[in-house]
């Protein structure tokens, strides 16, 4: 361990998210919290009560002019304003964390990597799922090549988000600002296959509303069927439609030396392996998920992520999430929504 200066954080839009990332930031022997960033005044008292002498400013433009020094900026804001608050803080010299999806659109993704190029900067995807333990001991079979050659992949995500998440008048549910439920809700799960099977071609797609007429913009469910440019085909089932609470999360795969399944409501065990001359090792234990009261998230591993950025910035380490693969899940995601029509109920 080095004796580096504290990496400097300043996190912008502390909603629930952005709240746990400056918890964990406070918390961290070689992090310190510079400065806080949201729209909503009324959320100051609170936030000094929390995070004692840290400044709070009401729009990123006044903490840019005027605030105290930072490393690192981080973006936790609504999905659809990600992509231009993370170039200013880019230009203005910081390296940058940015909540899932890094962007909306391809292009918006490609400004990020061109200016983090431009300007040397760091930038970090937040996609906390693959250090949950049954992700990364599945990165791990399959770049061993344990599976030998994949035939198919199942996603499955079936979640319950409902009226008591989608309150009227808030950035939840509108194409700009969130952009879809594969953004918002289910953007780990592409980027999880991105990451251990690499990238899908051939897609198609159909999308239905089932409950959400009047909630969101756009669909709650959808079936993807795709083709993997490795070899090997796949599908992708996902609903927010399910009833009063989250049903399942799970990856099947069947491969030429075996099958296994990773299940549970957030992908958090390793239900099913049977791999040829393979015996499962003891995995550790997944963090719980993300608790929105009412609702549950993912896995909670943003502690990890507040570390890799720390060693990352002080040069003991490497960005386990970097931009490019942020793309690309923007990207994927982008091939998918061109297919989806204008949806009409029923």
């Amino acid at each position: 361990m080095t004796n580096s200066l504290p990496v400097r954080f300043a996190i912008c839009g502390v909603g629930h998210i952005g709240r746990r990332h400056a918890a964990l930031v406070a918390r961290h022997d070689g992090a310190e919290l510079a400065a806080l960033i949201d729209t909503r005044a009324d959320l100051q008292p609170g936030l000094a009560a929390e995070f004692p002498g840290v400044p709070f400013f009401t729009s990123l433009e006044e903490y840019l002019q005027t605030g105290p020094a930072a490393d690192v900026l981080t973006v936790a804001t609504p999905n659809g304003l990600h992509a231009p608050q993370a170039v200013a803080g880019l230009r203005h010299g910081l390296h940058v964390v940015i909540e899932k999806p890094i962007a909306l659109h391809k292009a918006d993704a490609e400004t990020i990597v061109h200016t983090a190029l431009q300007t040397g900067r760091l930038v970090f995807g937040v996609m906390q799922n693959r250090y949950s333990p049954p992700a990364a001991w599945l990165k791990q079979v399959v770049d061993e090549g344990r599976l030998g050659q994949v035939f198919l992949v199942q996603l499955n995500c079936f979640w319950n988000r409902d009226a008591r998440y989608y309150k009227s008048g808030g950035w939840k549910g509108t194409q700009t600002l969130d952009g879809g439920t594969l953004f918002t809700q289910f953007s780990h799960f592409v980027d999880l296959l991105y990451w251990v099977f690499g990238d899908i071609t051939n897609i198609g797609a159909r999308f239905r509303d089932f409950t959400h007429e009047g909630l969101t913009e756009f669909e709650d469910s959808g079936l993807v069927t795709f083709d993997l440019v490795r070899g090997g085909s796949g599908t992708l089932s996902y609903s927010t439609a399910v009833w009063d609470r989250n049903l399942e999360s799970s990856l099947t795969v069947v491969a030429e030396r075996g099958s296994l399944r990773i299940a549970g409501q957030y992908m958090d065990k390793v239900e099913y392996c049977h791999l040829e001359g393979y015996e499962m090792p003891e995995l550790p234990a997944t963090n719980p998920a993300n608790n929105y009261g009412a609702f549950q998230g993912s896995a909670a591993n943003h502690v990890q992520v507040i570390e890799n950025v720390v060693d990352t910035v002080q040069r003991r380490s490497f960005a386990t999430t970097n931009a490019l693969e942020g793309l690309k899940v923007v990207e994927i995601i982008e091939r998918i929504y061109a297919l989806r029509p204008i949806i009409k109920h029923g």
